[in-house]
This record gives structure tokens, sequence and C-alpha cells, in this order.
């Protein structure tokens, strides 16, 4: 199976087959492939957990039926990836090494069966037939059409804005973070595109389109200024971030991928490996909003990413709260003796940009230099 081409949810699928089945041992998939098709099933096969995660969120399938030790991403990670897209399909999950601890997270993120191996084979189709009888669960956000054509039309208007991020020391641009927007009404800031579209399972295809239209700015970026790139934790999953030949990839050395630190990044069971391939591919990596939530400093740790930026919340009145000052300076020593540069976001007044110089942070950004723009704003420091 093609795991690079575009998701389907513009265009749903007639019914490919009764069961997605799942499995990287080709003689146990064979088996159970048997098994299936006598029993009087169709079976389209994966066998790796990423291309089963697309297949299933393009729909045409009554359930899945996966393993659970997988290279890559586990049978595990799989459900918690649909189930976090919205993807409501029955799943049945296969292990040769059964727990407790398997057990009972399969259970907590909705697997409707638990098989052992060697599977029976009356256990299997018993299990197959009462997760294909199974009801499922409404989605409301996804069935409803005004909602849904909005979604459309802001996909067909998307547009990115840029925001210098601003060296004190070099008193100009040294990148810009792309910003995505758009001009359908109740879809022009993110955070109505990015609710939507993890409710309705289409994050995969807002991730790409942002994607394709940062490989155009980062061709007309000014010379010498990098470009960076907000990836949902989600964009994680998509086979088609670490593929060479994206659009993306193409401009890879001269882009940042800013990994936002609310997204589940725990969920990412191989988020190490996943960071060596993106780092591979020439990209560059952020931690945003360090200071917004509790798992900032663990992201950090599991990332060592090149750049970290400190959430609006530390830099907003630093000038007068000794606290956050130093906590900043903390921040600061940390990144700067581990190779790390520090972004400052947030910077609005004249006050938080002395404190911040005076505490050494050199690349800031915020309104007070620029609001996000279509074009690439050219910003001259006073000497």
């Amino acid at each position: 199976m093609d795991s690079t081409k575009p998701p389907s949810h513009l265009h749903p699928r007639q019914k490919q087959s009764d069961v997605l089945l799942v499995d990287d041992d080709k003689l146990v998939m064979r088996a159970i492939e048997r098994i299936l098709v006598a029993g009087g099933y169709t079976v389209t096969k994966a066998n790796d957990a990423q291309h089963a995660a697309r297949e299933a969120m393009a729909g045409g399938f009554d359930l899945v039926l996966s393993d659970i030790q997988m290279p890559g991403m586990t049978g595990t990670e799989l459900l918690g990836v649909l189930r976090s897209y919205g993807c409501d399909m029955p799943v049945i999950l296969m292990t040769g090494a059964p727990s407790l601890e398997t057990a009972q997270d399969a259970v907590a993120l909705g697997a409707v069966q638990y098989l052992t191996k060697p599977i029976d084979r009356e256990a299997l189709l018993r299990a197959v037939a009462k997760a294909q009888s199974a009801p499922r669960r409404p989605r409301e956000v996804a069935s409803d059409p005004q909602l849904a054509a909005g979604f459309d039309r802001a996909l067909g208007s998307l547009w990115m804005a840029f925001q210098p991020i601003v060296s004190v020391s070099t008193r100009g641009p040294i990148a810009y973070e792309a910003l995505m927007r758009s001009r359908e009404p109740g879809f022009q800031t993110p955070m109505p595109l990015i609710e939507y579209a993890e409710k309705s399972g289409r994050m995969p295809e807002l991730g790409r389109a942002v994607r394709e239209l940062c490989a155009d700015a980062a061709a007309n970026i000014p010379r010498g200024a990098a470009l960076f790139v907000n990836v949902h934790a989600q964009d994680l999953f998509d086979a088609e971030l670490f593929s060479s030949s994206s659009p993306l990839a193409s401009y890879a050395d001269n882009v940042v991928l800013e990994i936002t630190e609310r997204g589940a990044i725990d969920e990412v069971g191989d988020i190490a490996a996943r960071m060596r391939r993106l780092r591979s591919l020439g990209f560059r990596l952020a931690i945003d909003d360090l200071g917004a939530g509790y798992a900032g400093l663990s992201s950090i740790a599991m990332l060592e990413p090149d750049f970290v930026k400190l959430d609006m919340s530390l830099t907003r009145d630093l000038a007068s709260s000794p606290l956050r000052q130093s906590l900043v300076g903390s921040m600061v020593t940390a990144c700067r003796d581990n190779g790390m540069k520090l972004v400052a976001e947030g910077v609005e007044t004249i006050h938080e940009l002395s404190k911040l110089t005076e505490l050494g942070c050199d690349l800031l950004q915020g309104y007070h230099f620029a609001r996000p723009s279509a074009d690439f704003v050219k910003i001259a420091l006073a000497a």
C-alpha cells in the first residue's frame, strides 16, 4: 500500500473490505487471513501500524485487527492514534506476549477484544463477529454538514502569516514563524481549525496543507533566515512528514519544526527515533510553549531540541516579577549550557525587551517587533 497518498477525508471511499489486518509477521498474517477468508470475510493487509493508520482513517473497513508488538508504532499506539483522530471503528488487538499492563492499556483505549497468540480459530471468528455488530458512537462534529463544508472552504482559503524572530545581537530577524490563517468565517485563526480537525479526523489533511504552503514560503524567505513550522503531535504519526520526497523536505536545512508542548508527545512511543529521522532529513527541532504546561522540561529531555521557545506567560510583565526573572534566567543558562537557543515569545513592551536582554535572552518574538503578516517583514533594531 502507498503510505504517501493523500488522505481521503474529502472523498470518502466505498467499503474496501471487512477487516484491516495489521501484523509485521507475514507468516502469522497469512494464517489469520486464511481463517478470516474461510469465515466469509474480506481482508486488507498492512504490515506496519503507520500504513494501517492512514488506511483506517480513510475509511472503508468494519474493524481493525492488529498485532501489538510491532516496530515503529505498536498496535496499542495505533489504537490511541485512531481514537485521538476521532476514528471510532472497532479495534481488536492481538499479542504473543500477554501482560496485565498491555491488557489494561487496550481496555483503556477502547479495544473491543484482546486476543493472545497463537490465535484460536473459533475465538477469532467470534471476536470479529462481535466487533462487526458493535454499535458505534455518533461523531457529532464530523456529521455536521455545515461545519464540514466550512472546514473544506477553510482549507481552500488557507494562507500563512509570518512573524519575525529577532536577534538582539545581530539587530535583525534570524527566522520567521509560519502561522496558519484562513479567510473562512469561523475558521480564520488556528484554534478553531485545529479543534475541528482533531474531532473530525482531519488532522493529517490540515497538517499536509500547512506544510505544503510552508514549502512555498521556504523557497522565498529572505536569505539567511530560517522558517519555523508548527507541527502538531498527531503529525508525528504521518509518514509524509518523514518522507525525503515531501515538499517541505526539499528545504529541510532551512526549516525548524516547532513541536507544540501542548500536544500529547508522551503518546508517541518511539519519539526519539522519529526525531532522529527528522534530523537525518536536515530539519532542526524546537519545543514550543515552555512554561505553558507540566510536560515542558520532560519534553526537552526527550527531544533535545535545537531551540526552546519560552511561553508568553513567563514573558508577560517580566520586569515587575522577580520570580519570573529567576525562572527565565535559569532557563537561559540551562539552554546555553546545553547548546540550545532560547526564544522568548510574546514580547510586547520595551520593559520586557530590556529585562530579557539583561537576562541574556538574545532571540525574541512578539508584537513589540511585528505582528504576523503575509509578508516577511524586515526589522532593524536601533543600536
